[in-house]
């Protein structure tokens, strides 16, 4: 029978052998060639922006005209195949960014779109005529989300304009980061979640008065939800309610027939973005994903166009689908 002393000269030799294994692992890595830094990649059919990103500083909300590199938005290599053929669509925050995207897409797949935004109003008409000059049509209407009674009025105004309504992407959000947590203002953190969650609850509960069997809606998430971010207390605190629920309006929602999903997008190039973070940071915005670049619009707009579908996605519901760019693995 082993001895404690026994166990104790087999845990020296154990010992040794872990050294031996680290000294043979860092006398190969000492002879290996000093890594250049990694590549964006680029695996799109066509190539997008890189770091460093221009330096810019937007005034909020953020306009899509005022930026210097406009996004990739329009998606020249999708084709449509009528997926939301005849259905109306409403799409807050749908001027600019994640949400003109959607709206383009959404029209490519025969739907009509009805635009939710502040006050971006030359946006909102760049994404009007991109909307129409893919053959359907599009409503534009001015107003604040985190108003219930607005709410009420834009499905109302659907209903009088286009006599359905059988999406709802509830994009629209308000984002800003604090470096220290002291700073963080009560103003600011009862916007953001006055926008960011009571805006997607108002909008959901006047869709959901009005929609048939078959329907939508397609909430907003972010990365910042899943993993937090130190910057960002209380947009990820939103983001991570949205998620929650998600879920729970999802199985909510089955006996009615509608379908409830979340996209969570990690860093995407919008106005968004340059209305947030200062000159010096706006440049390596979205270099630190293991894609080594920020997504464009139009990478993160079909995965809206799948759970909108009744054809691609009947099946998934209270479901939150990460577009990140890659996980860091730790």
């Amino acid at each position: 029978m082993k001895t404690a002393a026994d166990f104790k000269k087999q845990g020296a030799l154990t010992a040794q052998k872990h050294q031996k294994i680290q000294s043979e692992t860092d006398h190969a890595e000492k002879k290996k060639p000093v890594k250049k830094k990694a590549k964006a990649m680029q695996a799109g059919a066509r190539n997008y922006p890189e770091p460093p990103m221009p330096r810019q500083h937007l005034k909020k909300p953020g306009k899509e005209a005022d930026l210097r590199l406009q996004p990739c938005f329009d998606a020249p290599y999708y084709k449509g195949s009528d997926k939301l053929l005849n259905k109306v669509a409403i799409i807050t925050g749908g001027d600019s960014g994640i949400g003109r995207a959607v709206a383009i897409l959404f029209a490519r797949e025969g739907a009509d779109i009805v635009i939710v935004y502040l006050n971006e109003h030359e946006d909102a008409a760049t994404t009007q005529q991109l909307v129409e000059g893919e053959g359907r049509r599009c409503l534009c209407i001015a107003g604040d989300v985190s108003q219930k009674s607005f709410c009420n009025f834009v499905v109302q105004k659907t209903l009088g304009e286009f006599g359905q309504l059988d999406v709802l992407v509830n994009n629209a959000a308000f984002q800003l980061h604090v470096e220290d947590f002291e700073d963080l203002s009560e103003l600011q953190f009862d916007t953001t979640l006055h926008t960011n969650l009571y805006g997607y609850f108002f909008m959901a509960q006047a869709a959901v008065a009005v929609m048939k069997p078959g329907s939508a809606i397609i909430n907003t998430g972010s990365v910042t939800g899943l993993l937090g971010n130190k910057d960002l207390l209380d947009y990820s605190l939103t983001k991570g309610g949205i998620h929650a629920f998600t879920r729970s309006l999802g199985t909510h929602l089955i006996d009615k027939g509608i379908r409830v999903n979340a996209v969570a997008p990690g860093p995407v190039w919008t106005p968004l973005n340059p209305a947030d973070k200062e000159v010096r940071e706006i440049t390596h915005f979205g270099e630190d994903t293991p894609m080594k670049r920020p997504a464009q619009p139009e990478e993160i707009a079909p995965a809206y166009v799948f759970l909108a579908s009744s054809h691609c996605s009947s099946y998934i519901t209270g479901e939150v689908l990460p577009i990140i760019g890659g996980y860091t693995g730790g």
